[in-house]
């Protein structure tokens, strides 16, 4: 036997910079999506969340059908996309908005959140109607794919949303983009605040524990955008309605949680 035939094979060393493309490419369109959705129109956001969709694809063929089907591709790529969303600080926030008070800063912020999901889930409803119509040999893939970006950007918008939140009641996250962005995601996933000065609910290290509750969390956010698989009509309707009420509920629940600790 040769030395060549116990050399182990060379590895793929296109699928990293392939992941990291595709990665690039998500981050770049997500903070697109949730920085300027309200000033998007409907031609405009549908193309970026159908780029967003080809980008994810990619992504998802690259992690491996067991990553993507347990959930773990749409953590981990909401984890690695979440450092790199637009966030205003308090000052930016309460120069867009003169002249209001607090409470009516995160009134409108809540409400523009709501509104912005609202707009992709029922944007996603009719996209993903339209998959089942046109093309049911592409159903099997890419109806899963749109939903996971629907998914995505809904997260991303709430996440966005309980950061700036946290800005303007006063609770500051220490640490970079990353830190900052980790505690952010565990935040969404609990429905609360960051309460820097609790041990027990900051963190930036994402443990085992801390990643199955995300991954239950965005399962079961995908699992209410299945409500858009309906016919054409019916489907546009229940992903907006889903999308606002979930993003008004979460939106009243870390304000409370905020009040609270800005308080303490």
């Amino acid at each position: 036997m040769s030395s060549s035939e116990l050399e182990p094979p060379e590895p793929d060393r296109s699928v990293q910079p392939r992941q990291d493309d595709h990665r690039r490419n998500a981050g770049d369109l997500l903070a697109r999506l949730t920085s300027s959705s309200e000033r998007m129109s409907r031609t405009e956001r549908a193309s970026a969340l159908a780029s967003l969709t080809g980008a994810l694809a990619g992504s998802a063929r690259t992690a491996g059908t067991a990553a993507v089907v347990t959930g773990r591709w749409l953590v981990d790529t909401l984890l690695d996309l979440a450092p790199r969303l637009p966030l205003r600080d308090a000052d930016t926030l309460r120069a867009h908005h003169p002249g209001r008070t607090r409470e009516e800063i995160a009134d409108a912020l809540v409400s523009a959140a709501a509104k912005a999901t609202s707009a992709v889930g029922a944007l996603g409803g009719a996209a993903t109607a339209t998959e089942f119509a046109v093309a049911r040999r592409r159903t099997l893939f890419a109806v899963p794919v749109q939903i996971a970006a629907e998914t995505l950007v809904v997260a991303a918008i709430e996440v966005k949303l309980i950061a700036e939140l946290q800005e303007l009641y006063g609770v500051y996250v220490p640490g970079g983009p990353a830190e900052r962005g980790t505690a952010y995601v565990q935040a969404w996933s609990r429905r609360r605040g960051v309460d820097v000065l609790d041990p027990g609910a900051f963190s930036t290290v994402v443990g085992d524990a801390a990643k199955r509750h995300l991954r239950r969390r965005l399962l079961g956010r995908a699992g209410r955008n299945m409500s858009t698989l309906g016919p054409y009509l019916t489907g546009a309707v229940a992903g907006g309605v889903v999308n606002y009420r979930e993003t008004q509920k979460l939106g009243g629940q870390v304000r409370d949680d905020l009040r609270r600790i800005a308080g303490s």
